[in-house]
């Protein structure tokens, strides 16, 4: 897996958007399932909100030692249940047998240059019957200096997403997210053009466009959005 220089400055940006990880949860809880392979982990921040304590493992991959270091902290110190466990690399590292029932990419497929070669890595690593879970950010047009700063490769849609379907995969899933979020990064990146958002910024996405996201989305039949969410199942 190749990637950008990553220091990880927008994690702990977004830790607090308590609802946005509520809704995330409730779209992609149902497919997370058995063990779990997390693929860059990060500080944890999607690990807490996943990770309920009833997987037989969680394996947190990240290729940075440092946020890698903090992560096995805090798992040390007992905030993140007893079943997960990190590990410093990439999918490169982890043996090429089929030992996974559910592998997730939240918010990091963008940051790795070949994007499908990481994708049929994951595929040799899934168990049958097993899911791949991809959340991204959406559209190329978005594509604005808070993504080339934290590194993003791309941006996808629905059908960029799709044609990263690896041999042996079967598309499951593949919506939109967040319709009310998507105003805020277009204004960010015509108006403002931010090589980072301000706290005030992510808190007032995070409490008042995501509510409206989690009741427009189902009315546009997640057609719109800024992310999105693809879902494969190894038959």
């Amino acid at each position: 897996m190749s990637t950008p220089s990553y220091a990880g400055t927008d994690l702990d940006l977004f830790a607090a958007a308590t609802r946005w990880k509520s809704y995330l949860r409730r779209q992609v809880g149902r497919d997370l399932r058995g063990i779990v392979l997390e693929v860059g982990a990060g500080i944890g921040g999607t690990t807490r909100l996943l990770c309920r304590g009833d997987h037989p493992r969680w394996l947190c991959l990240e290729p940075d030692p440092v946020l890698a270091s903090r992560l096995a902290r805090t798992i040390e110190d007992g905030a993140l249940p007893a079943c997960c466990e990190v590990a410093v690399g990439t999918i490169d590292d982890i043996p090429d047998a089929p030992e996974f029932d559910t592998i997730i990419y939240i918010d990091v497929l963008e940051h790795i240059a070949d994007d499908a070669a990481e994708l049929a890595r994951a595929a040799g690593r899934l168990r049958s019957g097993g899911r791949v879970v991809v959340l991204s950010p959406a559209h190329n047009w978005l594509y604005s200096p808070f993504d080339r700063a934290i590194g993003h490769y791309r941006r996808y849609t629905t059908k960029s997403l799709a044609a990263l379907t690896p041999e042996g995969l079967r598309l499951d899933r593949l919506i939109y997210l967040d319709a009310a979020g998507l105003l805020a990064s277009l204004g960010n990146r015509l108006v403002l053009s931010r090589s980072m958002p301000t706290a005030r910024q992510v808190a007032f996405w995070d409490r008042v466009l995501v509510p409206c996201s989690r009741r427009l989305d189902p009315l546009l039949g997640h057609a719109v959005g800024k992310s999105v969410l693809g879902v494969w199942r190894k038959p």
